[in-house]
């Protein structure tokens, strides 16, 4: 009985307690807006109930999206509102769940997207520049890949008999997307142009080759199975499905020759062949005329390499959907089986303007890839669906210097308290974002096509910015180390998840784990 009073006791002296703490806020501590938004988050998330298992899993991968990245497009996105911008919060920022991801590869401390794509579809680690396969493959070796191949959750959903879906801004036989179907010793053999004949000859198949054999290759590989396909195919990379050939050239066709293909096959003829009930778009027009109520399966290749930067869309030749877009229509063809599905959803280029040193179109990718996740938000249901966003690797990209709240952030740095930029100890002003590697400075103006720096030599160091317009789309930014391309970093990057299981992404993980995360939301694996 006297253990009963104590604990009665020191409950009622708790609740007095909390009683009496409440009473010593200031109401303007109580009444700030940081102070009510931090609560109001917090009681969001203790009033989620989660279960385990999903009907559709959605994941994005923003290739080269580090934190840094993420920081400045949150800011960039706040100021094109007219706010500050960094109060604001990109679209899957205000998930519930976050946890850091561990990006390295087997052989690599700084990883590739081959190998780290890789890791997220099948559950292990692997050698950088590989696909599909584990570490036991020797790279560039057509002969080490049989016995080594991996299954990746794409696979198993088809497997299972849920729709699919692959989308991305880069080609579509590029690392990232390709490691969701292909099983590859390199992960630049995206044709057979692309291969040496030593591979040719031994048996090993082309990316392109394998995305449109995916069926067949699958029921071959594991015997008993029966499946339908990739349902929904969308990105870039014409050349790696059509002949070397001037005749197969598409209507916006930027090359005298488009296709790279030496082996005479037009892929793209022979998908239409395998699926006669299949949708195959090249332009914007096309796209926008499928119906996803009658569509099935839909093949989409909108550009002869990589699909264009957010910022520089407007001017493709023929018109190409956003990534928003794709997204879009990929799920309202895909949520027509009832069983469910797995889509994942690549925003390649972010990767490819931190590459060329151009953060302006790096932030805007990004925040295209947050307004596709808002739109897949909206049109699915929290309840049966999971939807995962995270990153394949970082990149040597950063925010320094002491900038004021609101300052421009593509602009140079201007102290709190200060109206003009202020001066490094080398008397010249600099800019809040930089790279600690790459091509370096160049000031292209209104130029939207971040890969317009490769037309220059490295142009790394300090330069004098005093009447250069760092806000531009075509400004590119210094670099300390002079390189031909600017790299990845080796830190970790953040996972965001939203859905059934999404309370799992937490702590520290290793990359590998987001195969796990999947597998347990769509019980891809049966005991």
């Amino acid at each position: 009985m006297n253990l009963e009073r104590a604990l009665i006791s020191v409950a009622i002296g708790l609740a007095l307690s909390a009683s009496v703490v409440a009473e010593i806020l200031p109401t303007s501590q109580k009444g700030n807006i940081w102070f009510i938004n931090a609560a109001a988050q917090l009681q969001q998330k203790l009033s989620l109930k989660s279960s385990d298992k999903a009907k559709n899993v959605i994941l994005f991968v923003g290739d080269g999206m580090g934190v840094s990245t993420l920081t400045a497009a949150r800011i960039l996105e706040g100021q094109r509102q007219g706010s500050p911008g960094e109060e604001n919060l990109l679209s899957f920022e205000s998930f519930p769940f976050t946890t850091l991801v561990k990006t390295y590869n087997t052989d690599a401390q700084v990883p590739d997207s081959a190998g780290t794509m890789t890791a997220m579809m099948s559950g292990l680690k692997t050698d950088a520049g590989v696909l599909g396969v584990d570490e036991d493959v020797q790279r560039g070796d057509c002969s080490t890949v049989a016995g080594n191949e991996v299954v990746t959750a794409l696979e198993l959903a088809e497997i299972k008999g849920l729709s699919t879906g692959v989308v991305s801004t880069a080609r579509i036989t590029h690392a990232t997307p390709a490691a969701a179907y292909a099983k590859s010793a390199d992960r630049n053999w995206e044709d057979i142009s692309d291969m040496p004949a030593e591979a040719v000859q031994a048996g090993c198949k082309d990316i392109a080759d394998q995305l449109v054999s995916f069926e067949q290759l699958l029921e071959q590989r594991y015997a008993g199975v029966d499946t339908d396909g990739i349902d929904v195919v969308m990105g870039g990379g014409r050349r790696h499905f059509l002949p070397n050939d001037a005749r197969f050239n598409s209507p916006d066709a930027r090359s005298s020759v488009e296709g790279d293909r030496t082996d005479g096959r037009n892929l793209v003829t022979e998908w239409q062949a395998q699926y006669p009930q299949g949708v195959y778009v090249y332009d914007k027009a096309g796209f926008d005329s499928v119906n996803a109520a009658t569509t099935s399966r839909l093949f989409g290749l909108f550009n002869e390499s990589h699909m264009q930067y957010e910022a520089d869309r407007g001017n493709d030749v023929a018109g190409e959907p956003s990534l928003s877009e794709m997204t879009a229509k990929a799920i309202d063809i895909l949520d027509n089986n009832d069983k469910g599905y797995l889509l994942v959803v690549e925003a390649g280029r972010v990767d490819h303007a931190h590459h060329a040193g151009n953060a302006a179109s790096a932030l805007a990718d990004t925040i295209e890839l947050a307004e596709a996740v808002k739109v897949a938000a909206d049109q699915t249901n929290p309840e049966d669906t999971l939807i995962i966003v995270t990153a394949d690797h970082s990149h040597v990209f950063t925010m320094a210097g002491y900038p004021k709240r609101g300052n421009p952030i593509l602009g140079k740095v201007v102290n709190v308290g200060e109206t003009q930029p202020a001066l490094a100890a080398d008397g010249m002003p600099y800019t809040t974002l930089g790279y600690a590697n790459g091509l370096g400075f160049r000031n292209l103006g209104m130029e939207t096509d971040a890969d317009a720096a490769y037309s220059q030599a490295p142009n790394a160091g300090r330069q004098n910015l005093t009447g250069v317009d760092t806000t531009t789309t075509g400004y590119h930014q210094e670099a300390l180390v002079p390189l031909g391309s600017e790299t990845h970093s080796g830190e970790d990057v953040s996972l965001h998840a939203k859905g059934p299981g999404a309370h799992l992404a937490q702590g520290t993980i290793e990359q590998s784990t987001v195969f796990h995360l999947i597998d347990q939301a769509l019980g891809l694996i049966e005991e």
